[in-house]
């Protein structure tokens, strides 16, 4: 009994002090991040997509905590074909904020192109509980799924024929 008002002193400042640990805000941007994801969103809208890739490393470098340089990396990844590196970019900003649209969207699109429609389907799912069916990351990923994974072109080089050898 001696010691229940310093416990449930104890007990106050340690919940308080918790609390205010997660409601702390996001930290504004760095204005040198948002130059270069400006200028590797330009570069890859003109095609050019290591230039892209390099101003997204690059702003990612400055900024490790910034999940809009992870996403742009991922659109890098997927516009160059690389979706396992682009749902690993994805998976990572959805470690830090879990409810990210842009990035479940984005992880779905990217299952879709690698031939995973049925977990790309969990993530429609998700989306859908999440902001509905009238959002557009919602409408992208539907359609996504609907035209299903680009087939696979293989070159002339990749496919030679056995040779026969006849016997007269």
């Amino acid at each position: 009994m001696r010691y229940a008002p310093v416990a449930l002193a104890l007990s106050l400042v340690v919940g308080i002090t918790g609390s205010m640990g997660s409601a702390r805000t996001a930290a504004p941007a760095n204005p040198r991040v948002e130059m270069l994801l400006k200028d590797g969103r330009a570069a890859l809208a003109k095609g050019d997509v290591m230039a892209a890739t390099d101003s997204f490393e690059a702003a990612f470098a400055i900024d490790p905590a910034s999940i809009p340089a992870l996403l742009a990396l991922a659109d890098a990844a997927r516009r160059e074909g690389m979706q396992g590196k682009a749902i690993h970019y994805y998976r990572e900003a959805l470690e830090r904020d879990p409810n990210n649209v842009v990035a479940i969207s984005g992880e779905g699109g990217a299952m879709v192109e690698k031939g995973a429609l049925e977990k790309a389907r969990r993530n429609l799912t998700r989306l859908e509980g999440l902001c509905g069916k009238g959002c557009a990351e919602t409408a992208e990923l539907s359609a996504a799924i609907l035209r299903g994974p680009a087939p696979k072109v293989v070159s002339a080089e990749a496919i030679k024929p056995e040779p026969k050898i006849e016997s007269n």
